[in-house]
C-alpha cells in the first residue's frame, strides 16, 4: 500500500465514523495532531488524530468534546503475523498514554479558566431576556458581559465547565472543558430528583414541581448524569424529563431519555403536547 493509499483510506475511516476534519492535511508522522471537526464550532480544536505509516502502520483518531476515540489499521493489515499485531498493541497503547496525557492537560486549564470566568460573574437577575423568554427565573446563574453563565459540575462539586447563553439563545461551552456526567442543580435533593436537558427545562420543571431538577446540558450527557447522580443518591427516586423531538430523525431527546431512565432504574417523564393531541 502506498503513503498515498494508506493517508486516503485512514481519512476515510475518520469520515465513515462521523469525525470529518475542516481544511486539514493528514499528517502521517506519529504525532497527535488537534484540528477542527465539521460538528465543531468556529475556532475549536477538539478533534484529533495521529497516523503513523511505519511497519505495521497505525492510526487513531477522535474527539475531546465527544468523546469519541477510535483505532485503526489497513485492511491489509488482517493477515499480519502475532509478532505484528503485538508491536502494534504496544504503540497503541502509547498513543492512549498521550492522548490521555494532553486531555487531561487540556482539561485541567478548562478548570482553571472556568473559575476565572465564574468569579467575574455577578448573580444572574430575572430581567435577562432568555430568562423573559423562557418564562424562568433565575436559579444561581450568573451573568457575565450579558451572557448567562451556567456552572457545570461533576457529582463532587468540582467546577469543570461553562455553557453561555446569550440574550438571543445562542448557547456555547467553554472551549475544552468536560462536559460527560456534569450538571448544573437547582434545588436541594429531597425524595425524588428530575433531571432535563436544558437549563429552561430545568427551571420549568423545577417551578411546576419543587423537586430538585439537574441540567444535563443535552441529551446524550442524560445518562452519564443520571449514573453519576445515582452514585450519590442510592436510594432516591430519579425522573428523566424527555424533550420529545418528533420532528427529529429517530427522535434522540425521547431515545436518550429512556436509556438514561433504563440505566438508573428511574422514572421517565414525556411532554404532552395539546396541538399534536388534537
Amino acid at each position: 500500500m502506498t503513503h498515498s493509499d494508506c493517508v486516503a483510506e485512514f481519512r476515510r475511516a475518520m469520515v465513515a465514523a462521523g469525525l470529518s476534519l475542516v481544511n486539514s492535511n493528514i499528517e502521517a508522522d506519529g504525532i497527535i495532531h488537534r484540528g477542527r471537526a465539521e460538528s465543531d464550532k468556529a475556532g475549536s480544536s477538539n478533534a484529533w488524530y495521529v497516523l503513523h505509516l511505519g511497519d505495521p502502520p497505525y492510526g487513531a483518531f477522535g474527539n475531546w468534546r465527544t468523546g469519541q476515540s477510535e483505532t485503526w489499521t489497513p485492511a491489509s493489515f488482517r493477515a499480519a503475523t502475532p509478532a505484528e499485531r503485538q508491536a502494534l498493541a504496544v504503540r497503541m497503547a502509547e498513543i492512549k498514554a498521550a492522548r490521555d496525557a494532553e486531555q487531561a492537560a487540556i482539561r485541567a486549564a478548562s478548570r482553571v479558566r472556568a473559575a476565572k470566568l465564574w468569579n467575574r460573574g455577578r448573580p444572574a437577575c430575572n430581567d435577562h431576556p432568555y430568562l423573559i423568554k423562557k418564562r424562568v427565573g433565575a436559579y444561581g446563574v450568573r451573568d457575565l458581559r450579558g451572557q448567562l453563565v451556567i456552572p457545570m459540575r461533576d457529582a463532587g462539586g468540582t467546577l469543570h465547565s461553562l455553557q453561555f447563553i446569550g440574550a438571543d439563545g445562542r448557547k456555547a461551552f467553554l472551549t475544552g472543558g468536560r462536559k460527560r456526567g456534569c450538571y448544573f442543580a437547582i434545588g436541594r435533593p429531597g425524595a425524588e430528583i428530575c433531571i432535563c436537558e436544558g437549563y429552561a427545562t430545568a427551571a420549568s420543571v423545577f417551578e411546576a414541581t419543587g423537586h430538585a431538577t439537574a441540567c444535563a446540558f443535552d441529551a446524550g450527557n442524560l445518562e452519564p448524569v443520571a449514573r453519576s447522580l445515582r452514585g450519590k443518591f442510592p436510594d432516591i427516586r430519579i425522573t428523566i424529563c424527555a424533550d420529545d423531538d418528533a420532528e427529529t430523525k429517530n427522535n434522540p431527546g425521547l431515545s436518550y431519555a429512556e436509556a438514561a431512565a433504563r440505566a438508573v432504574h428511574g422514572y421517565l417523564a414525556v411532554p404532552v403536547f395539546v396541538e399534536r393531541a388534537q
